[in-house]
């Protein structure tokens, strides 16, 4: 009888380390995870921040006349636009 009582508990235990095992695995592996999505979060503030400051800059009189010279091919008062062509032959 204390035979048997002896087995159980040595069964028990294995049982109960088994699976503390694999628990402290699992453990592991959600750690891991919960630090790659803490990266990805502060990734994502920073990369809001940059997005907030590129609307402040958009709103900016630098920006409008930056567009205005890029796009709409636009100068001041006092600029001279310069141009170079290209004389369309090949290579010599």
């Amino acid at each position: 009888m204390l035979v048997l009582i002896l087995i159980a508990m040595v069964v028990s235990v294995g049982v109960i380390l088994l699976r503390s095992l694999r628990l402290q695995a699992t453990l592991r592996e959600n750690e891991k995870q919960i630090e790659e999505l803490q990266e990805q979060i502060e990734a994502e503030k920073q990369r809001a921040e940059e997005i907030e400051e590129y609307g402040k800059y958009t709103q900016t009189n630098e920006y409008k006349e930056e567009v205005a010279k890029d796009k709409l091919g636009m100068v001041n008062d006092n600029e001279i636009i310069f141009r170079i062509e290209n004389s369309g032959g090949g290579s010599q």
